[in-house]
């Protein structure tokens, strides 16, 4: 594995994503990681990530300087250029000329990390320090116009910077650049593939449960319904799924969940506890309470169902590591985005043990791992949907009439991406609906009614997101049905907000 230790830089994850594309697993930890624990987890390599910070500020975060003691090849981006310069003996110093996007590099050497690489290729640049002064045993292998010691090496101690971003899709190679530090030189094989996660997860679950029965919570989606196919495979008839309707879901979702759950031959048993949750959320108004209240509430539905069922001492969840990140669960210097209620929202009380075999997996990582067990398209392929489901697509306090409208303009929207195509094109597509009324003319009559936000995006891991540019008469469409067809609404927007600086959802 290649460890990545994390500085607080935007781009943290990305470098994670990169490596995995490698086909090598990589991990993202707190840059405060101990040497000792790098030795456990037998790293082959280390990856300083970028930052918001100086080196020379007081209170900079540094790494445990025993790290370039382990042996090990490291490379630092950025901020983990400046830092490596700095604790190695070099010297670090604000520029006058800053160096934001887009920028050239050339390349002087090519002899490892830039092996395969052209002469001259652009790349990703964000800082407004530059290293001054090299350690003892560096050399220059690329630079650029405002930065001439934008790529560094020192060969013997295989210790590599570049003060560029090769992890964002800007970085022309950027992948091969992480590729070469992360094969060639870290000589990593590239054996992070779908069969050997699998394989690894069903070993793990069952030296982790052994005898003992498992409760998984399903709810139809890729991530829950895999977490169940595995922990199947690994424990046979040792797992009961509960499905539990909280009144949540899309339009007639739980009648599709309970049919294809069955086709896959879980033993599912079904719980409609929507009247429950309802009432947990009257005058609730704020997202993270709404997220609390959902993961708390879960979890006394599954209690209540294991005293009917059974004895279980596990609880599987199909948590994703974008989950743990947003939910600051990495214990990184990243800051809490959102509470997920299988990350956040599970109480201390709870008797459960949790088992969470996809927690240090993407979105995509787990549709691959899907279709090799064999799991439907019409669910390796469905749109991510949230656990605590429209409660968090419905701003402000959930009441039945925009719990019926987000609803049936949802369903609008994802049957006409269908319609023309569009559907598998894009990450997620959905309506949103809040508080905000707007004046509409029906029947000729002036009529006050919801405004509803339409949001769809593109996206590899979920991790960042562009709106997608959606033809205007699809749109056009899709305004039209919704005003037509749901009652009580009047107007439609889309909303161009990119992740970030936004998120997905839109609390």
């Amino acid at each position: 594995m290649i460890t990545v230790l994390d500085f607080g830089g935007q781009y943290s994850h990305l470098i994670t994503r990169r490596i995995r594309e490698c086909e090598v697993y990589s991990e993202l930890l707190p840059y405060s990681t101990s040497p000792e624990i790098l030795k456990r987890l037998n790293a082959k390599g280390i990856i300083l990530s970028g930052g918001p910070a100086s080196v020379y500020e007081k209170n900079a975060p540094k790494c445990d300087p025993r790290v370039f003691e382990l042996g090990l090849p490291v490379l630092g981006i950025c901020y983990g250029l400046q830092l490596m310069v700095d604790m190695l003996g070099g010297h670090v110093k604000s520029t006058t000329r800053s160096e934001y996007g887009k920028t050239s590099l050339k390349v002087i050497d090519h002899s490892d990390l830039f092996h395969s690489i052209s002469p001259e290729i652009v790349t990703w640049m964000s800082h407004g320090d530059y290293a001054e002064k090299l350690p003892d045993g560096f050399e220059i292998i690329g630079t650029s116009v405002n930065c001439n010691s934008a790529a560094i090496r020192n060969s013997t101690s295989r210790y590599y910077g570049v003060q560029f971003h090769p992890e964002v899709a800007h970085t022309n190679q950027g992948t091969q650049i992480i590729k070469n530090f992360v094969q060639d030189i870290c000589g990593c094989s590239p054996s992070w593939t779908a069969k050997s996660i699998i394989d690894t997860a069903v070993e793990q679950i069952r030296s982790s449960v052994g005898d003992h029965r498992v409760l998984a919570a399903v709810s139809g989606g890729i991530d829950s319904t895999t977490t169940a196919v595995l922990v199947q495979r690994a424990l046979k008839n040792k797992l009961t799924c509960i499905f539990v309707n909280h009144g949540l879901l899309r339009k007639n979702e739980e009648h599709l969940v309970l049919q294809s759950l069955n086709e896959l031959g879980l033993n599912v048993h079904y719980v409609d506890a929507s009247e429950q949750f309802f009432q947990k959320l009257i005058g609730i108004k704020d997202s993270e309470q709404k997220r609390k209240i959902i993961g708390e509430e879960f979890i006394k539905v599954f209690d209540e169902a294991s005293g009917k069922l059974g004895v279980f001492e596990w609880l599987a969840q199909g948590t994703l590591y974008p989950d743990v990140i947003e939910s600051a669960g990495t214990g990184s210097v990243a800051s809490r985005i959102k509470t997920h209620h299988n990350v956040g929202g599970i109480p201390q009380w709870s008797k459960f043990k949790i088992i969470e075999p996809l927690k240090l997996l993407y979105k995509d990582e787990v549709r691959k791992i899907a279709a090799e067990l064999g799991i439907p398209d019409v669910l390796v392929k469905s749109h991510p949907f949230p656990g605590p489901g429209l409660a968090v697509r419905i701003i402000g306090e959930v009441n039945e009439d925009k719990l019926r409208i987000c609803k049936d303009a949802s369903a609008i929207v994802e049957e006409t991406l269908k319609r023309h195509g569009l559907y598998e094109e894009v990450w997620q597509a959905f309506a949103v609906v809040g508080d905000d009324l707007g004046v509409g003319v029906l029947g000729d009559q002036r009529r006050l009614g919801h405004m509803v936000t339409v949001r769809i995006v593109k996206s590899v891991d979920g991790m960042t997101a562009d709106w997608a540019r959606i033809p205007e008469d699809v749109l056009e469409e899709m305004s039209s049905q919704i005003t037509g067809e749901v009652t009580g609404v009047t107007w439609v927007g889309y909303t161009i907000t990119s992740k970030p600086p936004s998120t997905i959802e839109p609390c």
